[in-house]
Order: structure tokens, then sequence, then C-alpha cells
């Protein structure tokens, strides 16, 4: 589990790509590259296990299913990549909880500039727009962001310069692909919702899920 605070930039060394599989090295820090092998960590927002960390090289095995449903598919030598270790129990929660599991990918349709930050407009998968919600917390590339608005189904969010200067998003173009993960926490309510749903709306099921007070009965 992960928090969508981006800890490090790393950079692309090889990336191999085979039928079934490939493999990811990526150079990074010395506080990277002591790592062990099975250690998870988030790269572009996807949850990864060390394999091999070889002086200032980390290693990673690449399934099929990681080249389809990501961005990784587009990824070359010499890219940048957003790197965050999992979360410790005692740690600060400073963004969201981010599972490192991508649901889609996105596409940046506009950049607009305010200031030293700015603002991006993303096309989003139809079926992930049901889960998001302005004020709602979204990862971009494993970077937690907050929605500021949704228009014609386009996601909206804005990048404040911090962010813009330590991870990726400072360099992404109109036309770039981004990893989208969703809030977990709505995919838990609406498949609550829909459990509930299906045995019927009454005045029992309105209370449990907080419409109505629990012992509630009509006069």
């Amino acid at each position: 589990m992960f928090t969508g605070i981006i800890e490090e930039i790393g950079i692309i060394a090889s990336i191999i790509r085979a039928a079934q599989s490939g493999r990811l090295t990526l150079s990074a820090s010395k506080s990277f590259a002591a790592l062990k092998t099975g250690e998870s960590i988030a790269v572009n927002g996807v949850c990864l296990t060390v394999t091999n960390v070889r002086r200032n090289f980390v290693e990673f095995d690449l399934s099929a299913e990681t080249f389809r449903k990501t961005n990784f598919q587009d990824l070359k030598v010499g890219d940048k990549v957003n790197l965050e270790k999992a979360l410790l129990m005692a740690n600060r929660l400073g963004g969201h909880l981010v599972m490192g599991h991508v649901d889609g990918v996105g596409e940046i349709k506009k950049k607009i500039n305010l200031g030293a930050g700015f603002e991006l407009h993303l096309s989003v998968p139809s079926e992930l727009l049901r889960y998001m919600v302005p004020k709602g917390s979204i990862a971009l590339d494993g970077i937690s962001l907050t929605i500021t608005d949704l228009r014609d189904e386009l996601s909206v969010v804005s990048v404040i310069p911090h962010t813009a200067k330590t991870t990726t998003l400072g360099e992404k173009r109109i036309g770039d692909r981004v990893n989208l993960e969703v809030d977990i926490l709505s995919k838990y309510i609406e498949k609550h919702l829909r459990g509930e749903v299906s045995k019927g709306i009454n005045d029992d099921m309105l209370a449990r899920v907080g419409f109505l007070p629990m012992g509630w009965i009509e006069n």
C-alpha cells in the first residue's frame, strides 16, 4: 500500500518486452538501490516487486497484464518515472490510500499554466468516471491529486509548483498518457450499495446505509 507522495524520480535503464512477460531496470539513488529483493515499490503508480538489486540499479519482472493496463507500453530507455516505497504503518498518510493497482490509462488533453503551477484536463475511461467526484482523490502515475472538476467526461486536476518539480508531471505534454487509480473506497461503497439494492429498498436497508436512524419505525 502507498500514499501517492512521490519520494524520488528514477530513470529507465532498460525495458524488455516479450510476448507474455517483460523486465524493467531502473537507475535510482542509493536509498532505493539499498532495497531488498521481494520489497514492493510503486513505479508510476504500478506496484512492482523488486527482483534484483545491483549497485544503483533496481530490477523488476513485468507481466503482460502490466503492459496491457498501464502506460508502461509507452516507456523507453531514458524516460523518468515516479517512485514510492511501500507505506510503513507508523508513517503519516500525506496523500490517500493508493494500492498500486492501475484501473486504466488517461490522456492529457489540455494543460493550462496557472502561475508556477498548472491545470491538467484528462480524458478518462468512461467506466471510471462513476468513481470520481469533485474534491475527491485520484492517483496519476502514482501521484496523489485532488480532482478539482469534472467537465464533459474530462477530469480536471491542479498541480502545484512543488509537485511539478518533484514528480514527472512537470514534464508532461498534451497527448501524454498517465496511469489512473481511482479511490479504492469508492469501489467498496459501490459494491456495498449494489448488494443492498439487490435485497430491495426498504426502511431496514435505508437505516443500514445511514439514510435513516437505526431502529426507525414509521408511525
